[in-house]
């Protein structure tokens, strides 16, 4: 089986797809999918449909879903199958599991693959890491499971996805600085910037991006536009690591210059 959340939601076995029509049990297929191989117990899976309002036909109304899942499951399998749709939605006591195998879901696969970017980069293994990010963000086929309804549950988990999109994001260029592609990585830290006003991180990248490109006036706009819109929108200044690198920006400070054994983000330059 193949299961697809990054994006709209997208599931097939045997290329047949086994997606339903209907919202909630799309819902609950994505739910089980989300967490797949692990036991959703049943007062779970009728918070994601219902919430707090719970209709007293919640029980059957949900074992209705989960037949119709399994129906258009044995559809896709078809009469050769090793095995049956219930060994795939298998039930448990007190819940269901969506039982797929290691890579199925790009979800995981997503998640997999920022770990060992992650671990790549704590050993000081910049290209692997851009690597693997690069890997892990090109499983996105655009907003998480934007064609879904989704619940309590669902919404914690894209909200846990949106976040780690972001700082995944900014820890491949924060790699691909480290390996000298200021240049390149200009236009989309410009790009990058104007989609996110008051991210630091973004901001100061993109300053030193341009300062190592010979654009040390644009990194100083750059600084200057974030801090206007701190100050005007929240009341904010810069943090101290950002006025930092400002100052760095400002003096020429060869700190900010490129090399090899700087192998730290661009504001763990400038940690107090």
């Amino acid at each position: 089986m193949d299961i697809k959340v990054l994006g709209p939601l997208s599931a097939e076995t045997g290329g047949v797809s086994i997606v339903p029509t209907a919202g909630k049990p799309r819902q609950i297929l994505a739910l089980l999918a989300v967490y797949a191989n692990q036991v959703l117990p049943v007062p779970t899976l009728m918070e994601e449909i219902w919430g707090s309002e719970m209709p007293r036909s919640a029980l059957t109304t949900l074992q209705t879903y989960i037949l119709q899942l399994r129906r258009r499951l044995t559809a896709a399998l078809g009469p050769d199958a090793l095995y049956g749709s219930k060994d795939v939605l298998v039930t448990r006591h007190g819940g269901y599991l969506l039982q797929v195998q290691p890579g199925a879901v790009d979800v995981h696969e997503y998640d997999r693959l920022v770990a060992e970017g992650r671990k790549a980069a704590d050993e000081g293994d910049a290209r692997s890491a851009s690597r693997l990010y690069r890997e892990a963000l090109g499983l996105w086929r655009g907003p998480a499971l934007v064609d879904v309804k989704v619940g309590p549950m669902l919404e914690i988990e894209l909200v846990r996805l949106e976040e780690s999109r972001l700082g995944v994001l900014e820890r491949r260029i924060d790699a691909e600085l480290m390996l000298g592609q200021h240049a390149e990585l200009v236009s989309e830290l410009t790009a990058l910037t104007r989609r996110h006003p008051l991210h630091e991180g973004l901001h100061a990248q993109c300053m030193a991006a341009l300062y190592r490109s010979g654009r040390q006036w644009q990194a100083l706009e750059v600084y200057q536009a974030l801090r206007g819109r701190l100050v005007d929108e929240l009341g904010l200044e810069p943090s101290p690591r950002l006025q930092r690198l400002h100052q760095a920006v400002l003096s020429g400070d060869p700190a900010l210059e490129f090399a090899h054994e700087q192998r730290r983000p661009v504001l763990d330059l400038f940690a107090a």
